[in-house]
């Protein structure tokens, strides 16, 4: 942060205006963190919509196959 901290109404002591500046950078740094991790398979849309049907000659016979 290259500018300094404005204080609206109060009078913070510098402690306290350090402790919420490090509350705010930590808060995002964990937002970033956050959108960086991946999402599992299991959370794909895709994986929610059954697969496409194949009819045809024995299509019924190979649908109880297992994917």
């Amino acid at each position: 942060m290259s500018e300094e901290p404005v204080v609206i109404r109060g009078n913070p002591t510098p402690d306290e205006v350090a402790a919420v500046v490090a509350a705010l950078a930590i808060m995002r740094q964990a937002r970033a963190t956050r959108a960086r991790r991946r999402r599992s398979l299991w959370a794909l849309p895709s994986r929610q919509t059954r697969p496409r049907l194949n009819p045809g000659p024995g299509a019924w016979r190979a649908s109880a196959f297992p994917r």
